[in-house]
């Protein structure tokens, strides 16, 4: 999944919005809650770090690949980063990504997730 690729999808998910952060990184949030990143050096199969359930979490992070993501990670939260081949295929990083969005509209009170059009 190129960067490009990676913005394009991300947009189209309910109450994504896009900020450049952290020395180019494009990140994704829904309200002010992080779930997605494109590393400020992504292309082809690089740095796209995502949030999982605690299941996935110890499924991907033994993946070729993929590894807890630095920072996240290190601090216990469930965060992998697809950084390199074979890692996931691209729809498979949909699926993660758009999972990661889904698990952090849950976070929100029903009344948010409503007004949000979640």
């Amino acid at each position: 999944m190129t960067r490009d690729d990676f913005n394009q999808f991300c947009s189209t998910l309910p109450a994504a919005h896009h900020l450049v952060q952290w020395r180019g990184s494009d990140v994704w949030k829904v309200g002010d809650k992080l779930f997605a990143i494109a590393d400020r050096h992504a292309d082809l199969f690089s740095g796209i770090t995502f949030k999982t359930s605690a299941t996935d979490y110890e499924i991907l992070q033994e993946m070729p690949g993929l590894r807890p993501a630095p920072y996240l990670a290190s601090r216990g939260m469930k965060w992998i980063q697809h950084y390199e081949p074979p890692g996931l295929s691209d729809p498979d990083l949909r699926h993660a990504i758009a999972e990661s969005h889904r698990i952090v509209a849950l976070g929100f009170s029903q009344r948010k997730r409503s007004e949000r059009g979640l």
